[in-house]
């Protein structure tokens, strides 16, 4: 039985957080976390926390045994982006985009 764990709205943008959703896709999770706590990335603290949401969800709503869980499905989707103005010079302006995402996390037997 597969647990979900989702995290919208996080400030990031969605290609950084894929590089590092790759390296733990398929993981178990102790090596899944193991990899998450030592990678230097930003995205690395904010999937560690959906990765651990994940596994208490299996634990207190299936009762899993922590040990033989898997990272079995991990996404990222990109979500709405905050626009915002940046003034440059001889009165013009440009736009910025802040890119923000959503993560999904599954794990299971």
């Amino acid at each position: 039985m597969e647990t979900t764990a989702i995290i919208r709205g996080v400030h990031i943008s969605a290609q950084k957080t894929r590089l590092v959703a790759d390296l733990i896709r398929g993981k178990s999770v102790a090596q899944a976390l193991n990899i998450l706590t030592f990678s230097p990335k930003k995205a690395a603290g904010i999937l560690k926390k959906a990765v651990e949401s994940a596994i208490a969800n299996a634990e207190h709503n299936d009762g899993a045994d922590i040990d033989e869980l898997k990272v079995t499905t991990i996404f990222v989707d990109k979500a709405q982006s905050m626009k915002r103005f940046s003034a440059r010079a001889k009165g013009r302006g440009n736009r910025i985009e802040k890119q923000t995402c959503h993560i999904t996390v599954k794990v299971g037997a």
